[in-house]
């Protein structure tokens, strides 16, 4: 009898959604991030050479990890491409074009990808913009060499479909997650800070060894790999997958519960009681306070790195990674403590979720404003954004899952309206950037960007801990009554046990 032990037995279902939408974040974040570093090498080096020269002596004498502040900020001086390798007269402008609009266009359809993930299935959603991603970021280099309008073309509509992710991932989870274990799944989705680190740290070597057009075939063939077992691994929900146990399909389905009805819905969300709830608004609000440390990391961190403290392009892709792994790691270390904290109910939700935001962005805030500080010491300035990204790893237990307890029925459609508000920090950031950094790059110029930062990270928190909530809103129970055109007629009551009388 023991032979006959299924693989599904010893191996859960919901593990294996977990480890793909993990991939799926992680994959994302490498066609997201890789034209931050990319750009470097695609540019020529008299359209990337500045009179800005580093405000730090060099600390180390190895030539290979500082500049000395004597030598300009032009990255092809370390930067060894193979011969022939083409480059373009891009001017700051073009570039920035270049970099902002991918989160132009990821910004417009994130509000649409929790509605399409709840009408056609996060499975189809996830599947289609991430192959059709794949393929963009393949065509990327030839994009380039046409016209860098057409890269900002194919920018634009990469972060399109980028915008449907993470709701359709969000609305996967409100389906397979038990409350006891949506920490971890949350962190799941922080794959992307992985995804990061890995793009960042290889993307100097890849392009040294081979030209930057590989830095784009690279995570293009990844990503369509894994396109084919998210379609082989993954399902809607407990009830469609054809390899779940009967015993993980009902723990999952009893520890969910009525709040979240595992059919596909027509009933679109029900946008007037969700733009009249003040704690939907304060989750709004909080999300888009921890995007703006998010893309302030992600799209100035590189330039912070290399043009304020020196470093370069190999270093610089490796030290601007160390806050996504940090702040990975902490989500892990986070999401396990929620999921204690509401295995063993130790305090309400809506009490755990405003006492973590002292983790999520409060502290990240505070260290930002240390930062504005440091001067000349580039161990304590990566040191302190490494760990002002990593305490935002307990965004995992605040603003990444408030809205699984709001409206777990259209989580989906709540992320992609927080995320799309949040995600305009992502062309803002680098605007903000730009106009204190425009004279030069010293700490004195820099200190405004921080400063804005933590300002965003600080407030937002206060205003969640004043009128952000964790229970559910009655309005996350309006999908199930015209689900059925034979019950219109029940119209006072809500039991959908009860057996409606047909006169005779």
């Amino acid at each position: 009898m023991i032979f006959n032990l299924k693989i599904f037995d010893l191996v859960p279902a919901r593990l294996n959604i977990g480890i793909m939408m993990f991939f799926a974040t992680f994959i994302n974040y490498m066609m997201r991030v890789n034209m931050s570093v990319n750009i470097i090498a695609m540019v020529s080096e008299s359209s990337n050479t500045t009179s800005a020269k580093s405000e730090c002596m060099a600390i180390v004498t190895n030539d290979s990890m500082l500049y000395n502040d004597t030598i300009d900020t032009s990255f092809k001086r370390v930067l060894r491409q193979p011969e022939g390798v083409v480059t373009f007269p891009w001017t700051a402008q073009e570039q920035a074009y270049i970099i902002s609009f991918y989160f132009w266009g990821y910004a417009l359809t994130c509000v649409f990808g929790g509605p399409a993930a709840e009408r056609w299935g996060p499975r189809n959603v996830v599947f289609l913009t991430m192959l059709l991603s794949a393929v963009l970021t393949i065509f990327s280099p030839q994009a380039a060499r046409l016209h860098y309008l057409v890269l900002v073309a194919d920018r634009f509509v990469i972060g399109l479909l980028a915008g449907f992710l993470f709701p359709a991932l969000h609305a996967l989870t409100a389906h397979w997650a038990p409350p006891a274990e949506k920490g971890k799944f949350i962190s799941a989705l922080l794959g992307g800070a992985i995804g990061t680190v890995f793009t960042w740290s290889l993307t100097g070597p890849v392009i040294e060894s081979f030209g930057w057009d590989y830095a784009f075939y690279i995570p293009g063939m990844i990503a369509i790999a894994w396109c084919v077992a998210w379609w082989m691994l993954v399902y809607d929900n407990p009830l469609q997958h054809p390899r779940i146990s009967d015993s993980e399909k009902k723990y999952i389905i009893d520890a969910i519960g009525d709040k979240v009805h595992q059919e596909k819905t027509k009933v679109a969300p029900p946008l007037k009681h969700i733009f009249t709830s003040l704690p939907f608004l304060a989750m709004v609000i909080l999300h888009y306070g921890s995007n703006w440390g998010l893309y302030f990391v992600m799209t100035a961190a590189p330039k912070f790195v290399s043009s304020a403290l020196g470093f370069n392009l190999t270093s610089t892709g490796t030290l601007s990674s160390l806050p996504y792994l940090s702040r990975m790691i902490f989500s892990l270390i986070f999401g396990a403590i929620g999921d204690r904290i509401v295995k063993q109910n130790i305090v309400s939700m809506t009490f755990m979720r405003k006492f973590f935001c002292l983790f999520s962005h409060i502290v990240p805030g505070l260290l930002l404003i240390a930062l504005g500080y440091t001067g000349c010491a580039p161990i304590l300035s990566v040191a302190l954004i490494t760990f002002s990204m990593g305490s935002n790893g307990a965004a995992t237990l605040t603003n990444l899952v408030n809205h699984q307890d709001l409206a777990p029925n259209f989580a989906g459609s709540l992320y992609g309206i927080a995320n799309g508000i949040g995600n305009t920090a992502g062309f803002i950031t680098p605007m903000v950037t730009a106009y204190y950094t425009k004279n030069g790059n010293s700490f004195a110029e820099w200190r405004p960007v921080f400063f804005t930062g933590a300002s965003l990270y600080i407030a937002s928190a206060i205003y969640f801990m004043l009128f952000g909530s964790a229970e559910t809103q009655s309005w996350n129970y309006i999908t199930p009554e015209p689900e059925e055109e034979n019950k219109r007629p029940s119209t006072n009551s809500t039991d959908t046990t009860v057996t409606i009388p047909i006169k005779a």
